[in-house]
């Protein structure tokens, strides 16, 4: 995938999942959440190849603002990235976790004729209660999640598959012109393999294009086997990498005697 798609992707992910806190440097940007601990609303996202310059100077200044931020520093490495990013963390000692890919899916081949209509919830609590049943998250993340969601500015679809009232599948569809984005995916484990999951995010999917999106794209880490074989079924096709990089452990136990 060449690098203004990817750039296209990128952007529509900041947008999509939105950070609590954001500034930049240069072209790095910088995004801390208070209220949720995920790696993508807390790390450095470098979005030029071209921007290596003062690299010691920068990571330097983010490592003090993520300190200051209760967090440990970390950086997300996409295809836009410096190598010399990457080559100066590793010099430094930072550690390689994390990785995922990010799919994509022409519309125009997704299997739609199968998916059931769906109108998305309105209800955002009654999705975030879902949510952490169907993840199986600690209570504690209800406030930071409401805001992430109540942050989404472009349109957004918010989809739960019940039996009765249990929360079966779910999944948050983000239509940003005309890309959807595909998120908090998820089926109940002792359900899964069912074909819940592919009728979720079929029925998110058939919203989206009736709303104008053309093009879907989801991240998925690179070693959930049945969640790869679930959106590869569904046409979902490779487009780029991703990892995340941290610093070791004593600038992890620095950080964590700052916030407590």
């Amino acid at each position: 995938m060449d690098f203004a798609t990817i750039r296209r992707f990128e952007a529509g992910g900041l947008r999509a999942w939105p950070a609590e806190t954001v500034s930049y440097d240069g072209t790095w940007v910088l995004r801390l959440t208070a209220g949720h601990p995920s790696k993508r609303l807390n790390s450095v996202n470098p979005l030029d190849p071209g921007d290596d310059r003062n690299i010691a100077e920068r990571v330097e200044r983010a490592v003090h603002q993520f300190e200051a931020y209760g967090r440990v520093p970390t950086f997300r490495v996409s295809p836009l990235c410096a190598g010399a990013i990457s080559t100066y963390l590793d010099e430094a000692g930072w550690r390689t976790f994390g990785e995922s890919i990010v799919m994509s899916l022409d519309l125009e081949n997704a299997p739609l004729g199968e998916a059931m209509d769906q109108i998305p919830l309105k209800d955002t609590q009654r999705f975030v209660n879902a949510t952490l049943k169907v993840h199986g998250y600690e209570e504690t993340l209800r406030s930071g999640l409401s805001r992430v969601i109540a942050a989404i500015r472009p349109e957004t679809g918010l989809f739960v598959l019940e039996e009765g009232d249990e929360p079966i599948a779910t999944a948050i569809c983000v239509r940003d012109g005309s890309l959807a984005g595909l998120f908090e995916i998820a089926t109940q484990p002792d359900r899964r393999g069912k074909g819940f999951g592919r009728r979720v995010l079929l029925s998110a999917l058939k919203w989206a294009r009736s709303h104008g999106a053309e093009m879907a794209w989801l991240q998925v880490e690179a070693d959930n086997e049945a969640a790869l074989r679930l959106y590869k079924s569904l046409g979902f096709r490779e487009a780029y990498r991703y990892h995340y990089r941290q610093p070791g452990t004593q600038v992890a136990e620095r950080t964590k005697k700052k916030k407590s």
